[in-house]
């Protein structure tokens, strides 16, 4: 952990880094286990559906410099991976274009265990190596239980969060025990850091988009999920 964090340091202080833009997102999603295959595809087509909604590509195209975007999915403690490196949208052609690779990306892990704070670590090191330096950098975490391997949560989280990033949660409830609480106290961080509830996996796509107009104009985050 220790080593993590010096590591990360060292990232952020010389990242090659130079024009600006509004946001950075790490869409680290949730494919362990308790994800079946139906489940995975209502996230899967449900992310790429939300960014081609009319709103959220006139909101992208309104943004000074557009928004940087990656796509991360994630499992248990050495099952991390970026699947959709950095893309840079801007308008309504690159927007589609990412809503098409993510729609296009297969599952890359099945039976693996729930390990969030792993995940947070990879998304980080993602976020702080950005290639573009964006004014918010924010980690959008999404899944449907607790933890139940890994690191502790709460102390990734507190770290991410001392070091100016934003860590949001999108929840799908209906597990036992509830993850709402375990997002709320564990995960979400940072100035205008919220979690997002879907009801269900049938609901991630209404989630998602709501989400997404949330994170990318930060005066809508003040409103209850």
């Amino acid at each position: 952990m220790r080593l993590f964090w010096a590591a990360f340091s060292a990232v952020c202080f010389f990242g090659g880094q130079a024009t600006a833009c509004a946001v950075s997102l790490v869409l680290a999603m949730d494919v362990s286990r308790s994800v079946d295959p139906s489940e995975y595809r209502l996230i899967q087509h449900g992310t790429a559906e939300a960014f081609r909604h009319p709103e959220v590509i006139e909101l992208l195209g309104w943004l000074k410099d557009g928004a940087l975007v990656t796509v991360v999915q994630w499992s248990g403690p050495d099952q991390q991976r970026q699947m959709i490196p950095w893309r840079h949208v801007s308008d309504r052609k690159s927007v589609l274009a990412l809503a098409d690779e993510i729609d296009a990306t297969a599952r890359y892990y099945r039976f693996g265990l729930t390990s969030p704070g792993e995940a947070l670590v990879f998304s980080a090191t993602i976020s702080a190596s950005a290639p573009i330096k964006c004014d918010r950098q924010v980690i959008d975490i999404s899944g449907d239980g607790v933890r139940n391997i890994g690191m502790q949560v709460a102390i990734v989280s507190d770290e991410i969060g001392a070091r100016g990033m934003i860590v949001n949660g999108l929840v799908v409830r209906g597990d036992t025990p509830d993850p709402l609480d375990f997002y709320q106290r564990q995960i979400k961080r940072g100035p205008l850091g919220f979690v997002q509830i879907s009801d269900g996996y049938e609901d991630f796509p209404r989630a998602m988009f709501l989400k997404l107009l949330r994170e990318l104009s930060p005066t809508l985050s003040s409103l209850q999920p």
